[in-house]
């Protein structure tokens, strides 16, 4: 009888411990904060507007969620948390100030015709002096900081191909001139030009396209320990290293002919010199 007495209390006491809780607000955290803080689903937090505490407010904490990338704060830490209206008023909102429940700093408005935005925005601005109205997409006017950030990156590319395809013609005149002696007895025998640029042309067909399969290859091995080790650099699960279908067809079909005209530019220097001066020693 004595077990059954204490069964029941103990049964009637999580009831009302379960009900105790249910009564508290849920709130999301970020998974930063979850493990900063060391938090768990199902835990009890106080949030208030300072470390003292003041007006703070308990909540369950019902999820942990992942904060969605954005390449503007991918060096800032997320201490992020997700609540109902009615509690951030309650939390964040001045008793002093009787309209600070209807104060908002920024909203966001999702058009029916995404071609009306400059039109929505003039007629926003128009009405309500004081409030900046503007798109969320990338803008086409050349302020978007990421197509500035693409300009850059492509001018970057394109330093880089003109100083690679100079050092690789470097090579192939260097490669040629080793090859002197063996282009001298060759044309000697009887073999023409045209058929010795063929060679050439096929060579440095093959390895153009294998040294361009050999990028895309290293490429594709080394994306995956990029993003990872800038993930953990700065916690995030934003992706800094994609290697598309597009980009690789890009660079096969840029660096494949300039392989090639690198491999005809050196050797075709060696070919218009007299076939004496290829074999004297």
């Amino acid at each position: 009888m004595t077990k059954f007495i204490i069964a029941a209390l103990a049964a009637a006491l999580s009831v009302v411990s379960a009900a105790a809780t249910d009564t508290i607000p849920a709130v999301l955290v970020s998974r930063q904060l979850a493990e900063g803080a060391r938090l768990h689903v199902g835990d009890i937090v106080t949030i208030a507007l300072d470390a003292q505490g003041h007006r703070g407010k308990r909540f369950r904490v019902a999820g942990i969620y992942e904060p969605t990338p954005d390449p503007m704060k991918f060096t800032a830490r997320r201490i992020e948390a997700r609540m109902h209206l009615p509690d951030l008023i309650d939390v964040a909102g001045a008793p002093a100030d009787a309209e600070s429940p209807d104060a908002v700093d920024a909203i966001n408005i999702r058009l029916a015709d995404p071609n009306d935005t400059r039109a929505f925005s003039a007629s926003v601005m128009a009405r309500a002096p004081g409030i900046f109205a503007r798109s969320t997409a990338r803008a086409e006017d050349g302020s978007d900081p990421f197509a500035v950030l693409d300009r850059f990156h492509f001018a970057i590319a394109i330093v880089t191909v003109f100083g690679s395809t100079a050092f690789l013609l470097a090579l192939m005149v260097m490669r040629a001139e080793e090859r002197r002696e063996t282009v001298g007895i060759v044309r000697l025998i009887g073999i023409s030009q045209r058929s010795i640029l063929l060679e050439v042309l096929v060579e440095g067909l093959l390895i153009a396209t294998a040294g361009a399969i050999f990028g895309v290859l290293f490429a594709l091995a080394t994306q995956g320990a990029i993003n990872r080790f800038f993930q953990w650099r700065y916690d995030t699960a934003l992706v800094f290293v994609r290697v598309t279908t597009r980009i690789a067809l890009e660079s096969v079909a840029l660096a494949v002919p300039l392989g090639i005209a690198a491999g005809l530019v050196g050797s075709w220097t060696l070919l218009r010199r007299d076939v004496v001066a290829l074999v004297r020693r």
